[in-house]
C-alpha cells in the first residue's frame, strides 16, 4: 500500500476551534435557524405550536430537545417542495431519495448551500489525503441521489482533477483506470469490490492500478469489509456519512487516522437517542442520530431522525480536529431484523461471513416464515479456488460460515454456498436483504 499525503491535513480552521467556541456557535446559529424557519415554513410553525414551544423558549443548547422532531414521512407529506424556506427563485438545485410510495423524498438548495455542501465534501476528501496533483475518479451516479455531485464538487473545491465516470461499465471503469492512473476512486464500498473482482476475471491484479486510496459512502459497510476492499485495490479506504435530508455527504467524515468520522459541528447538532425512548444514550452507546442543520438555507432541517444506529465519541483525535466523531453505521432502527426473539443487523451477519476464509464479500440473506417461526437463509460466494468435489470439505467450509454467525448473533441460520459470480452484482447500493414475510 502506498504512503499517502497526510501533512497538512485540515482544510480550515473550523475543524479546530475549542469546544467552547463551538457550542457558542451552535448556540448563535440554532436560534437564528429556530426562528427562520418558524417564520417561513408552515409545517414547522404548527409542529411547534402543537408542542407549545416558541423561538423566544430556545435559550441554551440543552433547549433543543423542547423541539419535536422531524421525520421521512413529514417530507413526503410535505411533497414536493413544502418545507423549502426560502423563496423559489432563490433555489439553486434539487436533489431526492427514493421513497417507499413511489414518489421521492426531494431536498433543495441555494448557491451558498451549494458552496457550503462542496466545502463539507472537502474538509473529509482532505482529510483523507486528497490533493490538488491528484485524479480522482468518481463512479457514484449522477442524479437526484446526492452522491456524485456531492463528492464532485468537494473534489472540484480541493482542485484535483475529476473523471466523472459514473456508476456502471464496469469494464470501462477499469479501462480509464488504466489509462488514465487515478488516485482515488469514489463509489459505493460493493461496487469497489465488484471492479475489484472484474479486473481479476480479466487477468488485471487490481493491486498494481494506480489506485491509492478510496472514499465510499451510499451503503452501510462493516470495518471487515474495509479490510477486503483494501487487501484487493491495494489501497487505504476511508468511511464518509451523510444522508440528503441533511444535506447529502459532507455530514462526516474520517481523517487518516480511520478512527471515526468527524462531525462538522459548525454546521450541524447531532444528538445519539435511544430509539425506544428518545433519551439520550451514554458516550460509547449505541443509539439512533439525530440531527440539526445550523446553516441550510434552501432546507433547514429540525431534530431529523435518520434511524441510523451509530455511537458518539468525544475523546481527543490525534489529527488535531476537535469535534465529534462518530462510529460506522451498523444498522437502521427499521432495518433491524427480529428472529425468534433476538434483534440481528444485516451488517453483523457481514461482520460474521468475511472472517472465513474462502467467503467472499458477496451475500445475500432472505428472511421467511414457512410456518409460524421465523427463518434466516443466507446465501454466500466461495472465493475462486475454495470449490471441492469432497463434499466434507463443502461441509466443514459451510459449517464454519455457521459457527461464525452464531458466535456474532446468537441466532442459528441456514447457509448456501454458491460457486463465484452468481449473485447479481450492483453499480450502486448493494441489495443485501430480501424479506419474503412481507409478500407472503
Amino acid at each position: 500500500m502506498s504512503s499517502l499525503p497526510f501533512d497538512n491535513c485540515i482544510w480550515d480552521s473550523a475543524e479546530t476551534i475549542t469546544a467552547e467556541e463551538r457550542q457558542k456557535l451552535q448556540l448563535e446559529l440554532l436560534k437564528k435557524v429556530v426562528e427562520r424557519v418558524y417564520n417561513t415554513v408552515p409545517f414547522y410553525k404548527n409542529s411547534f405550536d402543537k408542542h407549545k414551544v416558541k423561538p423566544e423558549d430556545i435559550k441554551s443548547l440543552d433547549d433543543l430537545r423542547k423541539l419535536p422532531f422531524t421525520v421521512k414521512e413529514d417530507l413526503r407529506q410535505n411533497y414536493p417542495l413544502g418545507m423549502v424556506a426560502v423563496p423559489k427563485d432563490e433555489l439553486a438545485r434539487i436533489h431526492g431519495s427514493s421513497g417507499t410510495t413511489g414518489k421521492p423524498t426531494l431536498v433543495a438548495y441555494t448557491h451558498k448551500d451549494l458552496e457550503t455542501w462542496a466545502n463539507l465534501c472537502a474538509r473529509f476528501l482532505v482529510a483523507g489525503g486528497l490533493r490538488r496533483e491528484h485524479f480522482v475518479q468518481i463512479s457514484f451516479g449522477y442524479g437526484l441521489f446526492t452522491g456524485g455531485f456531492g463528492l464532485h464538487y468537494g473534489v472540484e473545491k480541493v482542485g484535483a482533477t475529476i473523471i466523472p465516470a459514473a456508476s456502471g461499465n464496469t469494464a470501462r471503469q477499469i479501462l480509464l483506470i488504466q489509462d488514465l492512473k487515478p488516485d482515488v476512486l469514489i463509489c459505493t464500498p460493493s461496487y469497489a469490490l465488484n471492479i475489484a473482482e472484474h479486473a481479476k476475471q480479466t487477468g488485471i491484479d487490481p493491486k498494481n492500478l494506480s489506485l491509492k486510496y478510496g472514499h465510499f459512502g451510499g451503503e452501510m459497510w462493516t470495518e471487515d469489509m474495509r479490510k477486503e476492499i483494501e487487501e484487493q485495490l491495494g489501497i487505504m479506504a476511508f468511511n464518509n456519512y451523510g444522508l440528503s435530508e441533511v444535506i447529502g455527504p459532507g455530514v462526516s467524515g474520517e481523517c487518516y487516522l480511520q478512527k471515526g468520522m468527524h462531525i462538522q459541528e459548525d454546521h450541524f447538532i447531532v444528538e445519539c437517542l435511544n430509539p425506544s425512548t428518545l433519551e439520550p444514550v451514554k458516550e460509547g452507546e449505541y443509539g439512533e442520530l439525530v440531527f440539526t442543520s445550523l446553516t441550510k438555507e434552501a432546507f433547514p432541517i429540525i431534530r431529523y431522525r435518520t434511524r441510523d444506529l451509530a455511537y458518539l465519541d468525544t475523546s481527543p483525535c490525534p489529527c488535531g480536529r476537535t469535534t465529534k466523531r462518530m462510529s460506522r453505521v451498523k444498522g437502521r432502527s427499521d432495518d433491524m431484523l427480529i428472529i425468534r426473539g433476538v434483534n440481528v443487523f444485516p451488517s453483523q451477519i457481514e461482520e460474521a461471513i468475511l472472517q472465513v476464509p474462502g467467503i467472499s464479500p458477496h451475500y445475500l440473506i432472505e428472511v421467511s416464515r414457512p410456518g409460524i417461526l421465523d427463518e434466516i437463509s443466507v446465501k454466500v460466494e466461495l472465493q475462486p479456488g475454495y470449490i471441492s468435489d469432497k463434499m466434507s470439505e463443502m461441509q466443514s467450509l459451510r459449517d464454519r460460515v455457521l459457527r461464525k454467525i452464531n458466535e456474532i448473533t446468537g441466532i442459528h441460520v441456514n447457509i448456501e454456498l454458491l460457486p463465484p459470480n452468481t449473485l447479481e452484482r450492483s453499480t450502486g447500493k448493494a441489495c443485501r436483504v430480501v424479506d419474503h414475510r412481507k409478500i407472503s
